[in-house]
């Protein structure tokens, strides 16, 4: 943070090797990485704009604005996007996607807490709601806009994709407590989690216990920043009620 009154985010990128540090434009909202790009999002009262650059920070463009001014976004496979409101059990929110002439598709919504997920290659998006005061997720198929009802279910924030879009990791949690507002109270940490890791096919919507998590360790497992190598064979994330970082061989 920087400024008079230290309200301008600053944002530094620096490569896996540690080489080749950039500072990214100031004011950012939201920021996702692909394997050679940079997706940044800069809002403000008037609205969004979506700008696109290599991980050097060359050859930036802009990929679209809107006057929707509290997006998340992230890349949804090649020259595809999917931006979502940011999510809040108080305000129904919605799913877009976005094509690389900014033209905006809704996939999902309005819902209350709605969290989006892309599969890395844009063929699915997962996506978490509350309906009725209770956690509900579903696959949603971007060709065809078909929805796909899962057998369990968690905030989409706490699951990560398999690299072929086949498989999706998740943290879920174990009776979570009644009467709160999710997402609101998690992210703000009012409400911690008890998680199992499951495993969820896309093939069939079939789930597997992959990590009993307290039987295993005697602790608590609240997932979250969930990562997974492009082989698929090992599992990151970190312990959200102690900040610990964790992985897992599958």
């Amino acid at each position: 943070m920087s400024g008079a009154d230290f309200s301008t985010v600053n944002t530094y990128a620096l490569h896996s090797d540690g080489s080749d540090g950039l500072f990214l434009p100031q004011g950012l909202t939201d920021i996702s990485v692909a394997s050679s790009s940079i997706l940044t999002l800069a809002s403000g009262v008037n609205g969004s704009v979506a700008t696109l650059s290599r991980t050097n920070g060359t050859r930036a463009s802009t990929v679209f604005t809107t006057p929707l001014s509290a997006l998340r976004i992230s890349f949804a496979g090649k020259n595809q996007y999917l931006a979502f409101t940011k999510p809040s059990m108080k305000l129904p929110g919605s799913a877009f996607l976005v094509n690389s002439a900014g033209r905006f598709s809704r996939i999902a919504g309005p819902r209350d807490g709605l969290v989006a997920l892309a599969s890395p290659l844009g063929k699915w998006v997962l996506v978490s709601s509350m309906v009725d005061q209770v956690m509900h997720m579903e696959l949603i198929n971007t060709a065809t806009g078909e929805t796909l009802p899962l057998p369990i279910a968690t905030l989409a924030d706490k699951c990560v994709w398999t690299a072929d879009d086949t498989t999706i990791y998740c943290g879920i949690p174990v009776n979570p407590p009644s009467g709160v507002n999710y997402p609101d109270d998690w992210y703000q940490g009012a409400v911690p989690f008890n998680d199992r890791i499951w495993k969820i096919q896309v093939s069939g919507r079939y789930a597997q216990l992959v990590l009993d998590f307290p039987t295993e360790t005697k602790e608590s497992l609240d997932a979250e920043a969930l990562a997974i190598n492009p082989a698929g064979t090992v599992l990151v994330f970190v312990n959200k009620n102690d900040g610990s970082l964790w992985s897992y061989q599958l």
